[in-house]
């Protein structure tokens, strides 16, 4: 399965490089009588249907959600406007946590000797999406957890989750992002008493980990573990079975259940606990 992904990624980004090729040429010059003959047209189905692409990232900025006891992003101009050469040129410096905005929890973030950012594999970042939709019992209670029949309950729906999948987890916290007060629970700085928001259950981790061997697990919420947590037993178990989190994912209510291929690519920091993510999914 992971295989097929990744040929199926590999085809799309051929597509899009022909359709890089075909955007730069389509306003070249007549050629003469003593140029070379054109390339061959592009094949219409090597094109990538943008609408198929969703952007599944927050931008960072100054409203960027943070762990409470985590520094912030921060974002400022070093040179911006005309040179002394006359010509446009702009530079900043930006800094912050690794754990905060849309990012990914390297394996080595709970899991001592587990890997860290720089090296899970490539092949592992790409795979086949599975959405579970909790959003309805976590509109009823704040610090719902998936749970065993969550998944099942998706499983008879869709059939069983494929080894290497990345299981996403929809609570609908989203529509909470940036205002922390309600995507946190509270907004005071440093306070890590009062967090409310949905996670993931010590024995839904452990079916996934264990039963479904996925590569990785992402929220819509600040962690896969819910907020009131204090062992950070979702986080345990997941890392310390080398897999990665994805938490702040943006847009999932914008994925099908499952068909969609995701592509997570991290800052790739030597070391790194986790860091700032690009994701993206090719819906079908």
């Amino acid at each position: 399965m992971r295989k097929l992904i990744l040929a199926i990624v590999a085809a799309l980004l051929v597509g899009a490089v022909a359709l890089f090729a075909l955007n730069h040429t389509s306003h070249a010059p007549e050629k003469t009588p003593n140029q070379t003959a054109a390339p061959p047209a592009i094949n219409e189905q090597s094109r990538i249907d943008e609408s198929k692409i969703v952007d599944l990232t927050y931008s960072f900025d100054e409203k960027t959600v943070y762990w409470p006891t985590a520094k912030p992003f921060q974002w400022e101009k070093e040179s911006w406007g005309r040179s002394a050469g006359g010509y446009w040129y702009t530079a900043a410096r930006y800094s912050a946590s690794e754990h905060g905005g849309t990012h990914l929890d390297a394996p080595i973030h709970f899991g001592e000797g587990k890997l860290a950012a720089d090296e899970i594999p490539i092949s592992r970042l790409v795979g086949m999406a599975v959405v579970i939709d909790i959003s309805e019992a976590a509109t009823k209670n704040a610090d719902y957890r998936l749970t065993v029949d969550d998944v099942t309950s998706w499983e008879k729906a869709n059939g069983q989750i494929p080894d290497n999948s990345i299981a996403l987890v929809r609570s609908g916290w989203g529509k909470f992002w940036p205002d922390r007060k309600r995507y946190l629970g509270t907004d005071a700085p440093g306070d890590t008493a009062n967090l409310h928001f949905p996670g993931v259950s010590r024995e839904a981790a452990e079916f996934l980990a264990k039963q479904r061997k996925i590569d990785g697990l992402g929220i819509d919420t600040a962690s896969i573990d819910y907020g009131p947590s204090k062992d950070f037993i979702a986080h345990q178990i997941m890392n310390g079975a080398n897999i990665y989190g994805l938490e702040n994912v943006a847009n999932l209510d914008r994925l099908p259940a499952k068909g969609a291929t995701l592509i997570a690519l991290p800052m790739k920091i030597r070391g790194g606990t986790g860091g700032p993510v690009r994701i993206i999914a090719i819906t079908p």
